[in-house]
């Protein structure tokens, strides 16, 4: 076989197949992101692209970013891009991956990846036909931590999985934040409470039978704050927690028939955790090394999907499932008519 026909597709055998990236917007997010495309082996970003003209110029020379372009179009337009990271608000998340999937581009999509299954169904159609990657950013997917524990609850260390009790909140004073407009997709459940959904179910690996919700609404008419319940097919329990009205804090623990295990940090691990196991009245501490630069994992695994083939750890197939309990977790705390708050 020639050295060609072995090569990633786009390899060149003088020059290293590389994602040339480009940034849909200035979002507060892109400080983790730029690092993390540095760091990883096969990524080089070109470009940002900003409505304001004035004020991307001003982020490129700050992020030390070779180009700014003028207008998202233009960035999709440009043939030296191969990929785009999109950060920009939740509403927005589908129109643009559509109209960079149309431009021949792979795509990253900040979570949630879009706001309903249906149009979760439309990206996966659509970069089925163009044939290009697309993947949501949840960055804990791809960190030592989250396969550790996985490999923990399933070898049986606990024992029989019984309940998962999760949460994500932090406080917000900012009345005018996107996260509290509902035309921008916001909510404490679709930007934090994410995260404890979709921990459930890549544990249990598939969707719950049955969900329940109770959110505390804001006067604009989004949650602030989200309790939800889930039942899986195994009778697992898990209790889900999210909010704008408490302090910074994460928190996972999983009760089993034998044991518990609990997780610090689970969505946003340290270059060292130490899981908490409790069993048979003895408590062990185990070590996990993790990321020295958290996202460089999480780009790492899209160079390896678009220029490798190989399967993202992050499917479309999973970001519908969680979408789905999301749009259902909405839906049955609307149901139960609770009154409506103010801030």
């Amino acid at each position: 076989m020639s050295p060609s026909a072995r090569e990633p597709v786009g390899l060149s055998a003088r020059k290293p197949a590389m994602i040339r990236w480009g940034i849909l917007g200035a979002a507060r997010i892109n400080r983790r992101l730029i690092p993390a495309m540095r760091l990883a082996g096969r990524s080089e970003l070109v470009a940002i692209a900003s409505r304001d003209r004035a004020r991307g110029q001003a982020y490129a020379r700050e992020w030390n970013i070779a180009e700014s372009i003028h207008g998202y179009e233009a960035l999709l337009a440009d043939p030296r891009i191969n990929a785009v990271y999109i950060p920009v608000p939740n509403s927005e998340h589908v129109p643009w991956t559509l109209a960079a999937i149309a431009a021949g581009k792979h795509v990253m999509c900040e979570k949630p990846i879009a706001l309903t299954v249906g149009d979760v169904d439309r990206i996966a159609h659509a970069a089925a036909s163009a044939g290009v990657i697309v993947e949501e950013g949840y960055m804990y997917r791809h960190e030592p931590m989250t396969a550790r524990v996985a490999e923990l609850v399933h070898d049986g260390a606990i024992g029989a999985l019984r309940a998962i009790v999760s949460g994500f909140t932090f406080s917000l004073t900012d009345t005018i934040n996107i996260r509290l407009r509902p035309e921008l997709g916001g909510g404490s459940l679709w930007d934090v409470g994410c995260y404890p959904v979709s921990y459930a179910q890549y544990l249990l690996g598939h969707a719950p039978t049955m969900v329940a919700g109770m959110a505390h609404w804001t006067a604009s008419g989004v949650d602030d704050e989200f309790t939800g319940m889930l039942r899986f097919d195994e009778g697992v329990t898990t209790s889900i927690y999210s909010g704008f009205r408490a302090g910074p804090r994460t928190w996972l623990e999983m009760l089993g028939s034998e044991g518990t295990l609990t997780v610090p940090n689970p969505f946003k691990p340290g270059p060292l955790e130490h899981l908490e196991l409790e069993r048979g009245g003895q408590h062990e501490l185990i070590a996990v090394p993790g990321s020295p630069e958290l996202f460089v994992r999480q780009v790492e695994d899209f160079e390896a999907s678009v220029l490798d083939r190989r399967p993202p750890v992050v499917s479309l197939a999973e970001s519908r499932r969680t979408v789905s309990t999301l749009a259902a977790l909405y839906a049955a705390a609307r149901e139960h008519g609770e009154k409506l708050y103010t801030h």
